[in-house]
Protein backbone atom coordinates (compact mmCIF):
# COMPACT_ATOMS: atom_id res chain seq x y z
CA UNK A 1 0.00 0.00 0.00
CA UNK A 2 1.29 3.53 -1.15
CA UNK A 3 0.05 6.44 1.45
CA UNK A 4 -2.01 7.95 -1.56
CA UNK A 5 -4.13 4.61 -1.87
CA UNK A 6 -4.78 5.03 1.88
CA UNK A 7 -5.90 8.55 1.51
CA UNK A 8 -8.21 6.97 -1.50
CA UNK A 9 -9.56 4.36 0.35
CA UNK A 10 -10.84 6.40 3.27
CA UNK A 11 -12.30 9.04 0.35
CA UNK A 12 -14.12 6.00 -1.30
CA UNK A 13 -15.73 4.95 1.92
CA UNK A 14 -16.96 9.44 2.04
CA UNK A 15 -13.98 10.42 4.16
CA UNK A 16 -13.37 14.34 3.89
CA UNK A 17 -9.98 15.36 3.90
CA UNK A 18 -10.31 16.76 7.63
CA UNK A 19 -11.80 13.09 8.44
CA UNK A 20 -8.62 11.82 6.70
CA UNK A 21 -6.13 14.01 8.18
CA UNK A 22 -7.53 12.80 11.42
CA UNK A 23 -7.35 9.05 10.95
CA UNK A 24 -3.91 9.68 10.11
CA UNK A 25 -2.90 11.05 12.89
CA UNK A 26 -4.21 8.87 14.81
CA UNK A 27 -2.35 5.87 12.87
CA UNK A 28 0.52 7.75 12.84
CA UNK A 29 0.49 8.12 16.55
CA UNK A 30 0.13 4.07 16.89
CA UNK A 31 -3.36 4.94 17.97
CA UNK A 32 -6.83 2.92 17.02
CA UNK A 33 -7.89 4.98 13.29
CA UNK A 34 -11.01 5.90 15.28
CA UNK A 35 -9.80 7.81 18.12
CA UNK A 36 -11.27 10.92 19.04
CA UNK A 37 -10.55 13.68 20.90
CA UNK A 38 -10.89 15.27 24.12
CA UNK A 39 -13.65 17.55 23.48
CA UNK A 40 -14.89 15.33 19.91
CA UNK A 41 -16.61 11.76 20.30
CA UNK A 42 -15.67 9.74 17.11
CA UNK A 43 -19.36 9.21 16.16
CA UNK A 44 -19.74 13.10 16.49
CA UNK A 45 -16.68 13.20 13.85
CA UNK A 46 -16.72 10.62 11.31
CA UNK A 47 -19.65 9.38 8.95
CA UNK A 48 -21.01 6.31 9.44
CA UNK A 49 -19.66 4.91 6.62
CA UNK A 50 -16.21 5.62 7.22
CA UNK A 51 -16.39 3.97 10.79
CA UNK A 52 -17.66 0.76 9.11
CA UNK A 53 -14.93 0.63 6.58
CA UNK A 54 -12.33 1.55 9.33
CA UNK A 55 -11.78 -1.79 10.87
CA UNK A 56 -10.80 -3.81 7.57
CA UNK A 57 -8.50 -0.93 6.64
CA UNK A 58 -6.68 -0.99 10.75
CA UNK A 59 -6.56 -4.79 9.51
CA UNK A 60 -4.14 -3.94 6.26
CA UNK A 61 -2.13 -1.03 8.08
CA UNK A 62 -1.23 -3.54 11.10
CA UNK A 63 0.15 -6.14 8.20
CA UNK A 64 2.23 -3.39 6.88
CA UNK A 65 4.54 -3.80 9.87
CA UNK A 66 3.84 -6.17 12.35
CA UNK A 67 6.83 -6.89 15.53
CA UNK A 68 8.30 -10.49 15.35
CA UNK A 69 10.70 -9.84 18.00
CA UNK A 70 12.11 -7.30 20.08
CA UNK A 71 15.48 -7.28 21.41
CA UNK A 72 16.83 -4.32 24.26
CA UNK A 73 19.37 -3.25 24.11
CA UNK A 74 21.91 -1.76 27.49
CA UNK A 75 21.62 1.85 26.35
CA UNK A 76 17.87 1.68 26.61
CA UNK A 77 17.81 1.33 22.29
CA UNK A 78 16.07 -1.89 21.35
CA UNK A 79 16.32 -3.66 17.38
CA UNK A 80 12.81 -4.86 16.65
CA UNK A 81 12.47 -7.62 13.62
CA UNK A 82 9.79 -5.81 11.57
CA UNK A 83 7.93 -8.48 9.57
CA UNK A 84 5.96 -7.22 6.29
CA UNK A 85 2.51 -8.41 4.80
CA UNK A 86 4.73 -10.36 2.21
CA UNK A 87 6.44 -11.86 5.22
CA UNK A 88 9.94 -10.29 4.66
CA UNK A 89 11.96 -8.94 7.37
CA UNK A 90 13.39 -5.48 8.26
CA UNK A 91 14.90 -4.21 11.28
CA UNK A 92 14.08 -0.78 12.88
CA UNK A 93 16.42 0.22 16.06
CA UNK A 94 14.59 2.52 18.94
CA UNK A 95 17.17 4.82 20.00
CA UNK A 96 17.30 6.25 23.28
CA UNK A 97 16.24 10.07 23.52
CA UNK A 98 12.97 9.25 21.64
CA UNK A 99 14.67 8.08 17.74
CA UNK A 100 13.65 5.82 15.54
CA UNK A 101 16.18 4.13 12.80
CA UNK A 102 14.08 2.56 9.84
CA UNK A 103 14.23 0.91 6.86
CA UNK A 104 13.72 1.39 3.14
CA UNK A 105 14.35 -1.73 1.49
CA UNK A 106 14.52 -4.76 1.95
CA UNK A 107 18.53 -5.71 1.83
CA UNK A 108 20.55 -2.76 -0.38
CA UNK A 109 22.40 -2.93 -3.70
CA UNK A 110 25.11 -0.92 -2.44
CA UNK A 111 27.05 -3.66 -1.32
CA UNK A 112 28.89 -1.62 1.32
CA UNK A 113 31.57 -3.85 2.56
CA UNK A 114 31.69 -3.05 5.98
CA UNK A 115 28.02 -3.43 6.12
CA UNK A 116 26.01 -6.64 6.53
CA UNK A 117 22.64 -5.33 5.26
CA UNK A 118 24.24 -5.68 1.48
CA UNK A 119 25.41 -8.76 1.93
CA UNK A 120 22.12 -10.44 0.28
CA UNK A 121 21.53 -7.86 -2.21
CA UNK A 122 18.42 -5.96 -2.77
CA UNK A 123 15.28 -8.02 -2.10
CA UNK A 124 12.63 -5.15 -2.92
CA UNK A 125 11.64 -1.81 -2.32
CA UNK A 126 9.36 -0.65 1.04
CA UNK A 127 6.34 1.32 -0.21
CA UNK A 128 6.25 4.98 1.56
CA UNK A 129 3.34 3.66 3.99
CA UNK A 130 5.12 0.18 4.73
CA UNK A 131 7.71 3.15 5.78
CA UNK A 132 5.52 5.01 7.68
CA UNK A 133 4.12 1.95 9.34
CA UNK A 134 7.37 1.13 11.29
CA UNK A 135 6.92 4.91 13.16
CA UNK A 136 2.97 3.79 13.87
CA UNK A 137 4.47 0.47 15.19
CA UNK A 138 7.41 2.01 17.35
CA UNK A 139 5.48 4.24 18.95
CA UNK A 140 3.02 1.78 20.64
CA UNK A 141 6.11 1.13 22.37
CA UNK A 142 7.89 4.86 23.52
CA UNK A 143 7.53 8.55 22.13
CA UNK A 144 9.13 9.10 18.69
CA UNK A 145 10.33 12.68 18.16
CA UNK A 146 13.25 12.02 15.43
CA UNK A 147 13.25 9.68 12.73
CA UNK A 148 16.34 8.51 10.72
CA UNK A 149 16.47 6.80 7.53
CA UNK A 150 19.61 4.74 7.87
CA UNK A 151 18.55 1.48 8.84
CA UNK A 152 18.40 -1.34 5.78
CA UNK A 153 18.58 0.20 2.92
CA UNK A 154 19.80 2.90 0.45
CA UNK A 155 16.76 5.92 0.65
CA UNK A 156 18.43 7.33 -2.82
CA UNK A 157 17.32 3.88 -4.47
CA UNK A 158 14.21 3.80 -3.17
CA UNK A 159 13.69 7.85 -3.87
CA UNK A 160 9.79 8.98 -4.61
CA UNK A 161 8.40 6.63 -1.80
CA UNK A 162 11.17 7.94 1.02
CA UNK A 163 9.86 11.17 -0.14
CA UNK A 164 6.42 10.49 0.38
CA UNK A 165 7.07 9.23 4.07
CA UNK A 166 9.36 11.86 4.86
CA UNK A 167 6.54 14.48 4.06
CA UNK A 168 3.60 12.94 5.74
CA UNK A 169 6.10 12.87 8.66
CA UNK A 170 7.07 16.14 8.50
CA UNK A 171 3.49 17.34 8.17
CA UNK A 172 0.59 15.02 9.95
CA UNK A 173 3.78 13.22 11.54
CA UNK A 174 4.14 16.27 13.71
CA UNK A 175 8.08 15.60 13.33
CA UNK A 176 10.47 18.56 12.50
CA UNK A 177 12.03 18.65 9.33
CA UNK A 178 15.35 18.75 10.95
CA UNK A 179 14.40 15.46 12.87
CA UNK A 180 14.00 13.56 10.03
CA UNK A 181 17.31 12.71 8.79
CA UNK A 182 17.99 11.19 5.26
CA UNK A 183 20.94 9.09 4.74
CA UNK A 184 22.68 8.67 1.33
CA UNK A 185 25.57 7.24 -0.10
CA UNK A 186 25.40 10.42 -2.59
CA UNK A 187 23.28 9.96 -5.58
CA UNK A 188 23.08 13.06 -8.07
CA UNK A 189 18.96 12.89 -7.74
CA UNK A 190 19.26 13.52 -3.91
CA UNK A 191 20.95 16.92 -4.53
CA UNK A 192 18.51 17.43 -6.90
CA UNK A 193 14.90 16.41 -5.43
CA UNK A 194 15.25 17.16 -1.57
CA UNK A 195 15.93 21.26 -2.33
CA UNK A 196 12.39 21.03 -4.13
CA UNK A 197 10.32 19.25 -1.30
CA UNK A 198 7.96 20.65 1.20
CA UNK A 199 9.46 18.93 3.96
CA UNK A 200 13.82 19.89 3.46
CA UNK A 201 15.26 16.64 5.71
CA UNK A 202 18.25 16.84 7.45
CA UNK A 203 20.89 15.20 5.41
CA UNK A 204 23.51 12.44 6.20
CA UNK A 205 26.34 11.77 3.39
CA UNK A 206 28.37 8.35 3.90
CA UNK A 207 32.20 9.74 3.36
CA UNK A 208 34.29 7.32 4.72
CA UNK A 209 37.22 8.23 3.08
CA UNK A 210 38.70 11.39 1.05
CA UNK A 211 40.32 9.23 -1.36
CA UNK A 212 37.80 8.28 -4.18
CA UNK A 213 39.51 4.80 -4.98
CA UNK A 214 39.52 3.22 -2.05
CA UNK A 215 35.95 4.89 -1.57
CA UNK A 216 34.59 2.84 -4.86
CA UNK A 217 36.29 -0.69 -2.89
CA UNK A 218 34.57 0.16 0.39
CA UNK A 219 31.24 1.09 -1.14
CA UNK A 220 31.23 -0.98 -4.74
CA UNK A 221 27.89 0.34 -5.91
CA UNK A 222 27.84 3.70 -4.91
CA UNK A 223 27.43 6.04 -7.39
CA UNK A 224 30.98 7.39 -8.68
CA UNK A 225 30.89 10.68 -6.83
CA UNK A 226 34.38 11.87 -6.02
CA UNK A 227 34.14 12.65 -2.29
CA UNK A 228 35.12 16.25 -2.91
CA UNK A 229 32.54 16.69 -5.31
CA UNK A 230 30.32 15.17 -2.75
CA UNK A 231 31.10 17.40 0.28
CA UNK A 232 30.38 20.48 -2.10
CA UNK A 233 27.08 18.92 -3.07
CA UNK A 234 26.11 18.40 0.91
CA UNK A 235 27.52 21.99 1.39
CA UNK A 236 24.95 23.77 -1.20
CA UNK A 237 22.25 21.89 0.59
CA UNK A 238 23.80 22.55 3.69
CA UNK A 239 23.50 26.58 3.05
CA UNK A 240 19.66 25.69 1.41
CA UNK A 241 18.12 24.50 4.76
CA UNK A 242 20.59 26.59 7.02
CA UNK A 243 21.61 23.16 8.63
CA UNK A 244 24.69 21.92 8.74
CA UNK A 245 25.38 18.15 6.97
CA UNK A 246 26.12 15.42 9.26
CA UNK A 247 29.05 12.77 7.60
CA UNK A 248 29.32 9.36 8.31
CA UNK A 249 32.86 7.74 8.68
CA UNK A 250 32.91 4.58 9.90
CA UNK A 251 36.34 3.56 11.24
CA UNK A 252 38.40 0.98 9.54
CA UNK A 253 41.40 0.32 11.66
CA UNK A 254 44.50 0.85 9.02
CA UNK A 255 42.14 1.44 5.97
CA UNK A 256 41.27 5.10 6.63
CA UNK A 257 42.38 6.15 10.01
CA UNK A 258 46.21 7.37 8.72
CA UNK A 259 47.47 10.77 8.90
CA UNK A 260 46.79 11.38 5.18
CA UNK A 261 43.07 11.08 5.57
CA UNK A 262 42.89 13.63 8.76
CA UNK A 263 44.80 16.18 6.77
CA UNK A 264 42.67 15.72 3.38
CA UNK A 265 39.27 16.15 5.87
CA UNK A 266 41.00 19.40 6.85
CA UNK A 267 41.55 20.18 3.30
CA UNK A 268 37.96 19.37 2.54
CA UNK A 269 35.94 20.63 4.88
CA UNK A 270 37.69 24.09 5.39
CA UNK A 271 34.84 26.50 5.99
CA UNK A 272 32.28 24.16 5.41
CA UNK A 273 29.01 23.48 7.37
CA UNK A 274 28.97 20.38 8.39
CA UNK A 275 29.58 17.75 11.11
CA UNK A 276 31.81 14.82 11.18
CA UNK A 277 30.57 11.54 12.42
CA UNK A 278 33.36 9.28 13.00
CA UNK A 279 31.75 5.80 13.75
CA UNK A 280 34.09 3.28 15.50
CA UNK A 281 33.40 -0.20 13.25
CA UNK A 282 30.85 -2.12 14.58
CA UNK A 283 32.04 -6.29 14.49
CA UNK A 284 30.10 -8.68 11.97
CA UNK A 285 29.99 -12.08 11.00
CA UNK A 286 33.31 -13.19 9.68
CA UNK A 287 35.10 -9.95 10.09
CA UNK A 288 37.87 -9.11 7.77
CA UNK A 289 38.19 -5.24 9.61
CA UNK A 290 38.53 -3.99 12.94
CA UNK A 291 37.81 -1.02 14.56
CA UNK A 292 40.90 1.93 15.76
CA UNK A 293 42.42 1.18 19.18
CA UNK A 294 40.69 4.02 21.85
CA UNK A 295 43.63 5.85 21.98
CA UNK A 296 43.61 6.41 17.95
CA UNK A 297 39.97 7.53 17.89
CA UNK A 298 40.58 10.43 20.59
CA UNK A 299 43.78 11.20 18.82
CA UNK A 300 41.46 11.76 15.23
CA UNK A 301 39.01 13.76 17.28
CA UNK A 302 41.78 16.16 19.25
CA UNK A 303 43.34 16.53 15.95
CA UNK A 304 40.26 17.23 13.47
CA UNK A 305 37.91 19.56 16.19
CA UNK A 306 41.05 21.29 17.05
CA UNK A 307 41.67 22.21 13.17
CA UNK A 308 38.32 23.88 13.27
CA UNK A 309 36.20 20.21 11.93
CA UNK A 310 33.32 19.72 14.54
CA UNK A 311 34.00 16.53 14.99
CA UNK A 312 31.86 13.61 16.83
CA UNK A 313 32.42 10.25 17.61
CA UNK A 314 28.99 8.75 17.44
CA UNK A 315 29.18 4.92 19.02
CA UNK A 316 26.09 3.42 17.28
CA UNK A 317 23.39 2.41 20.07
CA UNK A 318 22.19 -0.80 20.22
CA UNK A 319 25.54 -2.88 19.34
CA UNK A 320 24.66 -5.34 22.49
CA UNK A 321 21.54 -6.50 20.44
CA UNK A 322 23.29 -6.51 16.84
CA UNK A 323 21.16 -3.14 16.02
CA UNK A 324 24.04 -0.70 15.77
CA UNK A 325 24.96 0.77 12.35
CA UNK A 326 26.13 -2.17 9.48
CA UNK A 327 24.97 -4.99 11.52
CA UNK A 328 21.09 -5.03 10.49
CA UNK A 329 19.68 -8.12 8.77
CA UNK A 330 21.77 -10.67 9.67
CA UNK A 331 18.93 -12.18 11.96
CA UNK A 332 16.28 -11.61 9.25
CA UNK A 333 17.77 -12.98 6.24
CA UNK A 334 17.88 -16.51 8.59
CA UNK A 335 14.11 -16.32 8.52
CA UNK A 336 13.46 -15.16 5.25
CA UNK A 337 15.90 -18.09 3.65
CA UNK A 338 14.62 -20.55 6.00
CA UNK A 339 10.49 -19.61 5.22
CA UNK A 340 11.42 -20.08 1.52
CA UNK A 341 12.88 -23.17 1.92
CA UNK A 342 9.91 -24.57 3.49
CA UNK A 343 7.97 -23.94 0.41
CA UNK A 344 9.97 -25.48 -2.18
CA UNK A 345 10.19 -28.32 -0.14
CA UNK A 346 5.86 -28.33 0.03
Amino acid sequence: MQLTELNQRLADLGAKPQHIGRITRAWLQGKALDTGTKHQKTENFLPLTVREGLPAIASELDALARLRSEHPGADGSARLLVELADKQMVESVLLPRDGLCISSQVGCAVACVFCMTGKSGLLRQLSSAEMVAQVALGRRFRPVKKVVFMGMGEPAHNLDNVLEAIDLLGTEGGIGQRNLVFSTVGDPRVFERLPKQRVRPALALSLHTTDAELRQRLLPKAPRIDPEELVELGEAYARTIDYPIQYQWTLLKGINDSQEEMDNILRLFKGKFAVLNLIPYNSLEADDYQRPDGERIVEMVRYLHSRGVLTKVRNSAGQDVDGGCGQLRARAVDVVNTSRLHRKRG
